[in-house]
């Protein structure tokens, strides 16, 4: 037994997918906070991300962490593989890239559905499928994957019809791997944000009149920050979920409780 607290993610390594920005790079800074050494994945700068992680070493230590930037239409396995073969074992994946599209279900164009799809749940399943074979061929045979999820995977919503199909999948797909890879020993979870404080609802909370009709939807009476999201994803990957499988977390101050 290890003397480690139970939330302690010293000593292993975590890929974060879309780590640039938002709630990855909430995600990834948390994990460094933990004790855990992120490899963070995005497709544009990370600098930002970067320096958030140098003044957090500053203040407390240094905090572990690998930034690699893929192209748009990298092929996941070999991401996942280039990945590991630079830094060593990984012990988690966290499925967090997403992208948006928004128009009336009338008017939705292919285009649209099929870039949504591609990154929101066909990335997040072949990341996954890579991610798991390369786990498996190691001695410990043990890992963790936290899908990012959203309300929409329990929720309609509106004019974003390929973005709830994705998230409901995401939602399905890991209840489905869970239960093929529990018994293997790896741990599949996921994540529902709430409305986050991130440079996507920047227009959201700009405006006076959508802003007061979210917040009084919201029992906690505030927008999420995206170390919410983080601290959320810390335990999924921490041993103190270990006998948690398949599960969809919200993190949303109680919207759904509404």
């Amino acid at each position: 037994m290890t003397d480690l607290s139970a939330f302690s993610l010293r000593g292993k390594t975590i890929m974060v997918t879309g780590a640039n920005t938002g709630i990855g790079q909430g995600i990834a800074l948390a994990i460094g906070r933990a004790g855990g050494s992120v490899i963070a994945v995005g497709r544009s700068s990370m600098d930002e991300t970067e320096e958030l992680f140098r003044q957090c070493s500053a203040k407390s230590g240094s905090i572990s962490h690998k930034s690699i930037a893929f192209g748009a239409n990298v092929d996941p396995k070999l991401m996942l593989d280039e990945a590991w073969d630079e830094a060593g074992r990984i012990d988690g994946l966290v499925n967090n890239a997403g992208i948006i599209r928004r128009a009336d279900a009338l008017d939705f164009t292919q285009e649209d559905w099929d870039d949504v799809m591609d990154i929101n749940l066909k990335t997040v399943f072949f990341l996954s499928q890579a991610f798991a074979r390369r786990v498996l061929q190691t001695p410990e045979k043990k890992g963790k994957i936290v899908n990012i999820a959203s309300m929409l995977s329990f929720q309609g919503g509106i004019r974003v019809a390929s973005y709830t199909a994705s998230k409901s999948g995401v939602m399905g797909l890991t209840r489905l791997l869970a239960c093929e890879w529990a018994q293997k020993g790896i741990n599949v979870n996921a994540i529902a944000p709430g409305y986050i404080e991130t440079n996507n609802t920047e227009a959201l909370r700009a405006d006076p009149d959508r802003n007061a009709q979210i917040l009084g939807r919201i029992p906690a009476g505030r927008w999420g920050e995206p170390s919410d999201i983080g601290d959320a994803a810390v335990f999924l990957l921490a041993r103190a979920s270990d006998y948690m499988h398949g599960t969809t977390i919200p993190v949303d101050g109680g919207w759904l409780a509404r």
